[in-house]
């Protein structure tokens, strides 16, 4: 079975070029950015230089708290790009298969519907998620040499301002415990739109998303509860991965001792709180049900269009 799923896994990172085209381009763009920027500040080259001056001058830790918003941004602009081709993936994968018929040439390998369902939730889960991690730190050391580039160009010490200042290793593991928290927080959520798209003949987006505006609404109406609004709420917006003694640091920085250990991602993240939380696990049950559904439908269901 393992073997099937690698080579299930290999096909699907191969058929779906958005897994490893979009972090690719997403990471060309930031480079180009920050090459136009360089290029656009160059111009005011005494401002340029007392800039450089001052950053040389100032407490490291300010210069690791500046390092770490401006990766967090490249960070947030790829985990943004994740989340959208895991919803298009998740939503065109099984759907694609029955409406171009490969469907039928893909029952008659020696592989089953449960491990073919199964590896395309993995795709979603894990690969998108770690192919958008690794894009973000090739990036973010393409930008680290543009940046030492420049600023050597213009007289400054990038090993001192940039490589002796940046916190990547911090960065890195906490963006990919962030990679594996989040896809699994948000698990009920793909478990569906793989169920929807086993089983919807046309639209998937319009199947999968208006369920999860209406129901609520009809919840509201007939019922006069907000639990499955309260809900969606709640799992879209709230994932129990954040430390609130290690956040402060962040939100209250001008009222407390900043240290150089003390201005870390890492430290802000509650791992073991996450792997404990029951709605963690409750949302990893939904997903079972969910992508046993899509299972049985792709196994049973008719695939004439």
């Amino acid at each position: 079975m393992i073997g099937h799923q690698l080579a299930l896994l290999k096909r699907e990172f191969w058929e779906h070029r958005s897994i490893w085209l979009t972090p690719a381009v997403i990471g060309v763009v930031i480079c180009l950015l920050t090459v136009t920027g360089q290029v656009s500040v160059s111009a005011f080259g005494e401002a340029v230089d007392l800039a450089i001056l001052g950053a040389s001058n100032i407490d490291p830790v300010q210069r690791r708290i500046v390092l770490m918003a401006l990766f967090g941004v490249v960070t947030t602009i790829f985990a943004i790009g994740a989340g959208i081709v895991v919803i298009f993936y998740s939503l065109d994968t099984l759907y694609a298969e029955r409406k171009d018929k490969s469907i039928l040439f893909w029952r008659s390998m020696p592989v089953t519907d449960a491990e073919t369902v199964i590896s395309k939730l993995l795709i979603a889960l894990l690969v998108i998620p770690l192919a958008f991690v690794v894009g973000a730190m090739i990036t973010e050391i393409v930008v680290m040499i543009l940046m030492s580039i420049w600023i050597a160009m213009q007289g400054g010490n990038a090993g001192h301002l940039v490589w002796g200042s940046a916190p990547l290793v911090d960065i890195w593991l906490a963006s990919l415990f962030m990679a594996i928290a989040i896809p699994i927080w948000l698990s009920p959520f793909i478990g569906w739109f793989l169920f929807v798209s086993a089983y919807t003949k046309r639209s998937p987006m319009l199947m999968a998303f208006l369920p999860l505006l209406v129901v609520p609404m009809l919840e509201k109406l007939i019922l006069k509860s907000n639990l499955l609004y309260d809900a969606i709420i709640t799992r879209t917006s709230q994932p129990p991965i954040a430390d609130a003694e290690g956040w402060e640091v962040f939100e209250n920085y001008e009222n407390m001792q900043i240290t150089e250990e003390s201005v870390s991602l890492l430290a802000s993240l509650d791992m073991i709180g996450f792997a404990t939380s029951p709605s963690v696990w409750a949302g990893i049950v939904v997903c079972g049900l969910f992508t046993t559904a899509a299972i049985y439908v792709r196994r049973y269901r008719d695939e004439s269009y």
